[in-house]
């Protein structure tokens, strides 16, 4: 009872600083109804877009969904989303109001949305509070009736879904599956069947909510492995557990890829920890696989990775895990997103980071990926949003009222204009009750731009940004302006200049330390003075051109501000 707290399944200490969830959680319940023992194997899931991959791979273990909908909130953008692939799994669904006992719940009006925007018969939601203990009854009744029993047979052969696992620097890869088929025992050798690897089981138990050691886990129970798994190349989210022998089972399909949608750079502070970063990463790719990261090199920072992320919040939260669990001090370049380029051969590119993009004789196409917005928000601030969206190039899809407070707005924008401050934007503009959801639609043309930012003249290749030609003018005069602010000062003039090819669109110039050399000259001729001036001069000119510039760790965030605000 000791460790009891409060959010007890968000146990990483990101999830409870932030208060959202991060990881999807895995946990065995068990109850009587009506004198039958009950065991109910749980998965708590994100609601945030970024963690969408999370959700989908739960969906995936799972017979049915609990649908839950804060009772003052009301449905959200992300509920919607998630219920939709709910429904496209052809998951049994229990819809539930939570935190009915707040003083200021619309338990009516949220049913009535729930009816409306998702087609719920509101005699089917069970209305409870998690908090005060009130309808539990209800929701464990309608859990065990409503939703079947898994359908795996235990004496059959074994098939287990790899749903998660995390790295333990004492017991190796430890691997989170649902047992689909047949039964697992310890001791029992196992084979990962992607991999093609052989293990034995040393332990495996159940989350009740910790770990908690069983002898075999069965057809419809979920668990985890420990197998001694040291070689990480060997883990796969998705990947089937099977017998090892002649005779085993299929390999189950798994899940679909991700689709990454947003890139950046990390790179060590310090140069010689590539070899801790690599290490790092790949230990935290075992836990969440929906990033990725590949080797790059930069003139500015050295060696690093180019890695790829589901969204801004998601790269935030992968690169504070990195700087907290692994001890990592990280340099992070400014995110872009991927754009496709046809060049003048007829060869589409994928690019995923600035420095890839051809010279503008040799572009043919330049398109961008543009995203499905859907927005619900109090009927009374439709037009801020609306103007929000129109500021960043939106075309409007539809308007819907699912209720007499609250419409769902759908816009088609580009998905570099959302990643960045869209979210904060509107939640600015709704007083904190909008929400969003975004999906891909696609790529479509458009007149974009390299913007390169020289710095002392030299092209520092990590501040690179693609923008619209039509914005280029103000952004690189916003970024120039904030680079001059985040530069320090030198003993040397710093020129801070943004391009668009050799055309130079904006300057700003980072005077230098001035050091009073005249300082013990009293009196006498002034040709004294100027000697020394010119001295002084000559000597900061031979610096400049030897002299290199620190660049802090916020200026390559500083190439995000669009000017939009002056």
């Amino acid at each position: 009872m000791r460790d009891m707290k409060a959010q007890l399944l968000d146990g990483m200490e990101l999830e409870r600083s932030r208060g959202i969830t991060i990881k999807a959680k895995a946990v065995t319940l068990r109850t009587t109804r009506h004198g039958v023992d009950y065991e109910l194997n749980l998965i708590d899931t994100p609601g945030h877009v970024d963690f969408q991959y999370e959700v989908s791979r739960s969906l995936t273990c799972c017979e049915g969904a609990l649908l839950l909908v804060d009772a003052f909130q009301g449905v959200e953008a992300q509920t919607m989303a998630n219920a939709y692939a709910a429904f496209e799994h052809d998951l049994t669904i229990i819809p539930v109001i939570n935190k009915i006992d707040l003083t200021y719940a619309r338990v009516d009006e949220v049913a009535e949305e729930m009816s409306q925007s998702l087609g719920i018969d509101p005699a089917d939601i069970v209305k409870c509070s998690a908090k005060a203990g009130i309808g539990i009854d209800e929701l464990l009744e309608a859990i065990v009736t409503r939703i079947p029993a898994p359908k795996g047979d235990p004496n059959g052969k074994l098939q287990a879904m790899v749903f998660d696992s995390h790295y333990d620097d004492f017991r190796g890869a430890i691997t989170y599956a649902r047992i689909m088929s047949g039964t697992v025992t310890k001791g029992q050798k196992i084979r990962l069947a992607r991999a093609d690897a052989s293990y034995e089981t040393i332990e495996l138990g159940q989350f009740v909510p910790k770990r908690r050691p069983c002898q075999h886990l069965r057809a419809g129970q979920v668990g985890y492995l420990i197998c001694n798994i040291k070689s990480l190349q060997d883990v796969h989210i998705g990947d089937t557990v099977v017998t090892d022998g002649p005779n085993s089972a299929e390999p189950l399909p798994g899940y679909f890829q991700p689709k990454r949608m947003v890139y950046c750079g990390l790179y060590p502070s310090d140069g010689q920890d590539f070899k801790e970063l690599r290490d790092a990463l790949e230990k935290l790719s075992i836990n969440d696989p929906s990033f990725e990261f590949a080797p790059e090199t930069s003139e500015a920072l050295g060696f690093g990775f180019r890695c790829g992320f589901l969204g801004l919040l998601h790269m935030e939260i992968i690169q504070q895990r990195l700087e907290e669990e692994c001890d990592v001090d990280l340099v992070q370049t400014a995110p872009n997103v991927t754009y496709q380029v046809l060049d003048s051969r007829g060869v589409e590119h994928e690019i995923h980071k600035p420095q890839d993009v051809p010279e503008p004789g040799e572009i043919e196409e330049f398109r961008q990926p543009i995203v499905r917005v859907n927005f619900v928000v109090p009927t009374e601030q439709i037009g801020q949003v609306m103007k929000l969206c129109q500021d960043r190039r939106g075309l409007q899809r539809s308007t819907e009222y699912i209720s007499q407070t609250r419409a769902m707005i759908t816009y088609d924008l580009p998905l570099a204009e959302v990643i960045y401050d869209l979210h904060d934007r509107l939640k600015s503009a709704t007083r904190g009750y909008g929400t969003m959801d975004y999906e891909l639609v696609g790529y479509e043309t458009a007149d974009l731009v390299r913007m390169d930012i020289l710095v002392n003249g030299k092209r520092v290749d990590a501040l690179s940004v693609i923008c619209d030609r039509r914005d280029a003018d103000r952004r690189g005069r916003a970024v120039v302006k904030k680079l001059k602010e985040e530069i320090d000062r030198h003993m040397f003039e710093v020129a801070v200049q943004a391009a668009i090819g050799s055309r130079i669109i904006a300057r700003e110039t980072k005077p230098a330390l001035r050091k009073n050399v005249t300082a013990k000259c009293y009196g006498g001729d002034i040709s004294r003075k100027k000697k020394l001036w010119a001295k002084q001069k000559e000597g900061k000119k031979r610096m400049k051109s030897i002299g290199s510039v620190d660049i802090p760790q916020k200026a390559f965030m500083a190439v995000l501000d669009t000017g939009a605000d002056k």
